[in-house]
């Protein structure tokens, strides 16, 4: 079961985290991370933008690639774009295996590569005026570290 979504409206994890469970009934656990934008630190809003040709595409490869390093039941990535607010769900990847570490490994290997090598450009508003957003040195470094390991 393979769940790829970008979405322009707020969703419900929970919801979408029940659905992966009824639809891989012979999981031994599923491990879920949801990103929210940050409440506090002065930020008002957070705009996601990114390049359509490209962007599901390439969520479906990586996906694939999830697929092919981890032994999952099922896989769902639902990212948001456009306008959020603080609080708002921004992104949720969650995986479904008969063991435990594919499910956690497969949701970390997805969250790296969402964060730094991804077709997403964020911004934030703070005080009235908007700031991109670069992947952090940790980013990357998170990132490479996928590299060096086959599982």
């Amino acid at each position: 079961m393979r769940d790829i979504r970008l979405v322009a409206e707020p969703f419900d994890p929970n919801a979408e985290i029940d659905a992966l469970a009824m639809a891989t009934p012979d999981a031994g656990g599923i491990a879920s991370f949801v990103g929210k934008v940050r409440c506090g630190e002065g930020v008002e809003a957070l705009e996601l933008s990114h390049y359509e040709p490209l962007t599901l595409p390439g969520m479906e490869a990586l996906a694939a690639s999830a697929e092919a390093r981890f032994a999952l039941d099922g896989l769902v990535v639902i990212h948001r774009v456009g306008a959020m607010e603080p609080g708002e769900n921004i992104v949720l990847v969650s995986a479904a295996a008969r063991h435990r570490r594919d499910a956690i490994e497969a949701v970390d290997f997805c969250m790296d590569h969402l964060k730094s090598a991804a077709w997403f450009w964020k911004r934030e508003n703070r005080a009235g005026e908007w700031h991109w957003i670069e992947p952090r040195a940790e980013d990357h470094s998170d990132l490479a570290r996928w590299a060096d390991k086959s599982h």
